[in-house]
Formats: structure tokens, sequence, C-alpha cells
């Protein structure tokens, strides 16, 4: 039920564990405001959530219902969405422009979401506009339920580390560059949780620490990239890391330097405190450009003395050949439980018969001299009513066309057009998407409301003889997929979650210009058992506002 923002007495998250029968609920009021922050240093204005950048922490564990209550008390729409939980069944908390209508200033709007089999590390982040770029984001993350073992020991502590690529610039200047028809230049830097500092700052020695460790012990780092469009490189001075987990499923325990981390990806690691006591700084360097931005920040060892950390760093790996072989390095633990109907690697998704394969081309033109990005010759329009509402209320007919692009790209690429693009899949069937990046730069792409495996990942064209490359047996289960340049990477899917799911570029100014799409998978029936009614009092606009509510769907 909505209520009037002044009616906000606290912002403290409450913890309700509700009656045996049922999961528990943790509660979250969440107030957006703009604020003043100064991440490198110039003040700026930011998104604000509860007066904190970045915003706080979802801390859930597997079946938790988790209910946001979120006051909009900017003067723009704005929206929130959890990147890579599931909503399985209920694309109306997905928090996309497609399936939602965006929060009205000085209005709110409440999601509940169930974290069921997603054990791992997430994020959310403003979905509207290009509210991404002024902050509003924050980490989530699912912990194991104490009867599902995790493949390693309890840590001494779990650390969120939040990296990414940052503007020295209000999102509504941005905007205004896009809305002319330019790109961005350079960002200003990278942050590190919210700050950006340069190695040997002279209050290195005394500034307080990001984190703190004790000798001996091992710490759990949840590393995400919340940036905007650069790969970010993430190393620790004399500190290897063991990979225990990426985008929710837990891997094969590698132990590595450093990990590239694409925009979009979260990647969870061991760190064991082994070292000398005394400071050292954990680095985080953008990849793949012909720019250098670095940030460091410090981690102190319980008892260290008051010292600057080594300014000589690990050095950051060069090429991109580099980072597709770590890529290759990455497996699936077959011999981990998890919270999932069945265990991790109990799905032989390697023997079922693929029913369609849909190759997706981006394409980065102009249309009426303002520079567009495309997805097989067409750059997507946001229409005012979100697509997912004009399907329940019947009325798709009047919001947008399905299926304007093909399953192959056009042979004239930069011709484009702008439309809303939607296509329709097969509720249940297995599903080949080959992405591929016919430009000079890596790119990274992001499928709402699944999993999916990422089995193939290949430089040159894609051809069906390239499946005989695929691992058909321990591809890592994510929901975000990088393409190298001149190459493409190729995932399979159950398309087994009924509602309307965004597959979009996780760089912000892609995907503000036109670089996504949404697939829509129907029930064959208005069935419960594949997806959730409409909740009540949901927000209409557009073209189903005042339109009587349609019959709820039934078992």
């Amino acid at each position: 039920m909505a209520h009037k923002a002044s009616l906000l007495l606290a912002v403290v998250p409450l913890l309700l564990v509700a009656a045996s029968a049922e999961d528990p609920y943790i509660f979250f009021t969440w107030n957006v405001t703009y604020g003043t922050i100064s991440p490198m240093g110039k003040p700026q204005q930011g998104i604000l959530i509860n007066g904190q950048f970045p915003g706080p922490n979802i801390n859930s564990t597997t079946n938790n219902n988790v209910v946001v209550n979120v006051f909009n008390n900017l003067d723009e729409p704005f929206l929130l969405t959890w990147n890579g939980i599931q909503q399985r069944k209920n694309s109306w908390m997905d928090g996309m422009p497609g399936t939602n209508c965006p929060i009205p200033p000085g209005k709110n709007f409440t999601y509940h979401f169930q974290v069921k089999d997603q054990i791992g590390s997430y994020f959310y982040y403003p979905s509207t506009s290009v509210h991404r770029a002024s902050g509003g984001f924050g980490g989530l993350r699912v912990n194991s339920r104490l009867l599902i073992p995790v493949p390693y020991d309890d840590p001494q502590d779990d650390y969120t580390v939040l990296i990414g690529d940052w503007y020295n610039m209000e999102h509504k200047s941005l905007q205004r560059i896009l809305d002319s028809g330019r790109p961005l230049t350079r960002p200003h830097g990278v942050l590190i949780n919210g700050e950006s500092h340069q190695v040997g700052e002279t209050d290195d020695a005394t500034r307080k620490p990001v984190f703190t460790m004790k000798a001996g012990k091992t710490y759990h780092y949840r590393i995400c990239n919340v940036g905007l469009k650069n790969t970010l490189n993430f190393r620790i001075q004399g500190h290897p890391m063991k990979l225990v987990e990426m985008d929710g499923s837990h891997t094969v325990q590698n132990v590595y330097e450093s990990l590239d981390i694409h925009v979009g990806q979260c990647y969870s690691v061991l760190v064991t405190a082994n070292q000398p006591l005394k400071r050292y700084y954990m680095v985080t360097s953008s990849r793949f450009t012909k720019y250098n931005l670095t940030s460091v920040g410090v981690i102190g060892y319980e008892g260290a003395p008051a010292e600057a950390p080594s300014t000589l760093l690990p050095p950051s790996p060069v090429g991109w050949a580099w980072s597709l072989n770590q890529f290759r390095s990455f497996r699936w633990n077959l011999t981990a439980s998890a919270a999932r109907p069945n265990p991790q690697g109990s799905y032989h998704y390697g023997g079922i018969n693929i029913t369609r394969t849909i190759k997706i081309a981006n394409t980065a033109s102009f249309v009426n001299g303002k520079l567009r990005y495309a997805v097989n010759g067409v750059s997507f329009v946001e229409p005012t009513t979100p697509m997912k509402l004009a399907e329940y209320y019947g009325v798709a007919d009047k919001v947008f066309k399905y299926d304007v692009i093909g399953d192959v790209p056009p042979v004239n690429e930069k011709t484009i057009k702008l439309d809303t693009i939607v296509v329709n899949g097969t509720f249940r069937d297995f599903i080949e998407i080959v992405f591929e990046n016919h430009e000079k730069g890596v790119q990274s792409w992001h499928l709402n409301g699944y999993s999916f495996f990422a089995v193939g990942m290949e430089t040159g064209e894609w051809t069906p003889s390239s499946r005989k490359n695929y691992n058909l047996l321990d591809a890592v289960s994510r929901h975000t997929i990088q393409v190298y340049p001149k190459s493409w990477s190729a995932i399979l899917l159950t398309i087994d979650n009924a509602g309307l799911w965004s597959v979009r570029s996780n760089a912000l100014q892609r995907r503000y210009l036109g670089q996504q799409l949404y697939l829509s998978v129907l029930s064959p029936a208005r069935s419960l058992r594949d997806e959730y009614s409409l909740p009540d009092l949901t927000p209409t606009c557009g073209v189903v506002e005042g339109l009587p509510l349609p019959p709820p769907y039934t078992i």
C-alpha cells in the first residue's frame, strides 16, 4: 500500500520471522534523495539511499522474502532493478521500465520478491534514465541456509567491494550529452566502495582501512563491477584470491593473482591474511582502454604499525587474450550442494536439443545525425506503457509489435531504425543465444530472469560448427557474459520463467541509446503454476491506466 513520504518515520531495516508455515521476511524502507558527494574529491550531486553512497547492503538468506519500500524524493521518475536476482514467475518486481511503471517524484513503491536458489553475490542499481551514473547502487548477498553446506569453511568476515568507473558530472549533464547525439568521453576515474584514491597519498598510513583482517584468518570478498562502461581488473598486494562463486554459482576453486571483472559481473573470492603484519593496497584498474584509470583502497592487518603500504603495485595484465584464457579457466563446481531444486551439476544441459538459435549483433550508427546503438538493425525505444502491463491487459498491439528483429542480423547492420523490440519466446524451449561483437571494444550483456550456461567464447565469426568447441559439461551458470572484440559468446538456457525479461548491454551509454531488447515468455495458460498475477496496488500508467483489471491467474 502506498504511503506519503511525509509519513516516513524511520529508515531502519526490520526483521520479522513469520509463522513456521512461511519463509522469513526481511523489510527495508529506503528514502531516495539527492545529496552532495565527493567520490573523487570534487563535490557533485549524487543519488543517495537513506543518506548513503553507495546504498545500504541487503544481507539475505535463501528463501527470504525481501520487501523494500522505496520512496522517490528525486525530481524524476525512478526505478531499481536487482541485478541477477531471477524473480521466478515474478517479472512484476523486476524493476525495469519494460515491466514496471517508474515511481513518480514524491511517491513510493514496494518491491516484494523471494530469493530462493541463488546463493551468491549480486547488486542493485537504478534502471531509469542514466541515474546509475550518480549512484543509487548497493550490494545484495544471498547466504546459504545452515542446512545447505557451501564448499568452503565459514570465513572470518564477509566484505562487499563495489568497483566501477565514474564521471565527475551529475547524471542530468551526462543525459544531455547523450540526448544531443554525442558519445560520452572517457570516465574521470574508478571508485572502490564510493571512493577514489591514488597510490602514495599522504594519509595512507593513518587513513581508516576499507577492510581489516586478522593474521591467519580467511575472508570472503564479494567484488562487483557496478560501473558504466569499463572492464576492471582487481587484485590485492601479496594476496592471491581463491575464486569460489560468480554470478550466483559455486565454481571450481582456482587461485588467481588478479581477476578481470566485466560490467555487471560479481565474483566471490577467499583471501587468507598470511602476509607480514602491515598495510596493503587492493587495486582496481581499467582494461582494454587507451587510458589507464586506477584506484586503490587500504586493507589493514589488526595490530599493524601505522605505515603506508608499499607503492609497488601488482601489475595489471596486458591484452584481451589473457582475459579470454581466464574465462576458459572458469568451471562450475559439480560437487557442491546448493539450494536449487537439484544439486548443481545434475542438470545435464549438454544433452538437450536446441530448439532455436538467436544471433544478436550490436551496431553503432546514426539516426537523424544522432548516435544510436542497435540490436540486429533496430535501436530500442522505451514506450510510455510498460510492455508487460500491455500484455497483461491485452492491449499489446497498442504499444508494440512482436519480433521486429529477426533471429539473425541483417546484412547491412549500419542501416538501423528506431522501434520497441520484444522477441517472442516459446515457454520451456531450450534456446541458444549467440552474441556477436563486430567492434573493437569489449562488451557485456545481461539477461534478467534467468541464469544461463556460458558455453562458448571465441574470436572470429560464429558458425554452427563452432558448437563442437562448446563446454557441455561444467560451464558456469551465470547471468552476465562478456564478448571480446571481433569475437562471439554463446549461451544456452531453458526459457521456463514466464514473464517479460530484459536482455541488455551493461554499458550505460549503449543501453540508454538503444542496445537492449525484451524477451517475452508467455505461459500457455494464465496459470499461477507458471506466473504470479499482477500484485494488488501495482501502479499503472500509459494506455492501461484506468482500464479494468483483467481476471487474475488461476491454478
